[in-house]
């Protein structure tokens, strides 16, 4: 037990899907691998994924107070090269990422290698959490994982998975003007939500449904804190479906733009100048 308490020999991943052209893993379908990457690499697009991973992903994860961990971010192996070295360009100066392309597969299938790869063998479980390349975790994101399984650690001693789910945080969508949000609590969304995964255990974050993560692991719930921002905006893959209405997001005040700024190191003048350029 004792060497599970030691937190800080945990090996701490993060994977982010940086439109990656999987087989399977989309809730809105296309008829071939080819037809999905037309879809994903589509210009205005990815104007809108680069706006959300450099305003929204990138500050949450640079400024994390506990920078030991791995961001493994996952691309096509065709991804066209323009926008290949402009992605390059933003992680470079940020030592935990790592982007690692891939052929087209199938979704769960290519994760688990992609993690697997990036597991060290410590004997100790590895902490995982996931995120969408328009999502943001609140800067002690890190911190606070590794707290929670300290706390849990007898769970996680008698489990291959547990489930850690901070559940409270914000819906997000950045504008021209700057940010419009609404605070939530809402269980087993995937930003903020991390997985004690054990060290003989193949399966990680990436090979189960969040929603229903419940249904096959211990999950715990973290209340009480922001700990992440749910990016939302037109290409959301889980709203793409006819018949929902865009969410109504408020603009931040100035006070609201404090708080960003300060629990996720989100920049709402950042937000604007990006937009503006875009």
């Amino acid at each position: 037990m004792g060497a599970i308490m030691d937190d800080s020999k945990m090996q701490v991943i993060g994977l982010c899907r940086f439109s990656y052209p999987a087989i399977g893993g989309f809730q809105v379908e296309h008829d071939s691998p080819r037809d999905r990457a037309a879809f994903l690499y589509d210009p205005v697009r990815m104007e809108e994924r680069f706006a959300t991973f450099e305003t929204l992903t990138l500050p949450s994860l640079r400024a994390q107070t506990d920078p030991d961990f791995t961001l493994l971010i996952v691309v096509g192996d065709a991804m066209p090269e323009p926008l290949l070295a402009r992605l390059l360009d933003l992680v470079e100066d940020m030592p935990q990422a790592v982007v690692a392309p891939r052929a087209p597969g199938r979704h769960r299938a290519v994760m688990r290698e992609v993690i697997n790869e990036a597991r060290i063998d410590t004997g100790l479980p590895s902490l995982q959490f996931r995120m969408d390349d328009d999502d943001a975790v609140a800067r002690n994101f890190v911190a606070a994982l590794r707290q929670a399984a300290r706390d849990v650690a007898p769970l996680i001693a008698r489990n291959r998975h547990v489930g850690l789910d901070f559940n409270q945080g914000h819906i997000a969508r950045i504008t021209p003007e700057g940010i419009c949000a609404r605070a939530t609590v809402e269980t087993l969304w995937t930003p903020a939500l991390g997985m004690a995964v054990a060290p003989g255990a193949s399966r990680g974050i990436m090979n189960f449904s969040h929603a229903k993560l419940s249904r096959v692991m211990p999950v715990v719930s973290l209340p009480g804190q922001d700990m992440f921002i749910r990016g939302h905006n037109g290409f959301n893959d889980s709203r793409q479906k006819d018949g929902i209405r865009p969410v109504r997001l408020p603009p931040l005040d100035a006070a609201g733009e404090a708080q960003f700024r300060d629990t996720y190191a989100v920049d709402a003048d950042h937000v604007r100048a990006v937009m503006a350029r875009a």
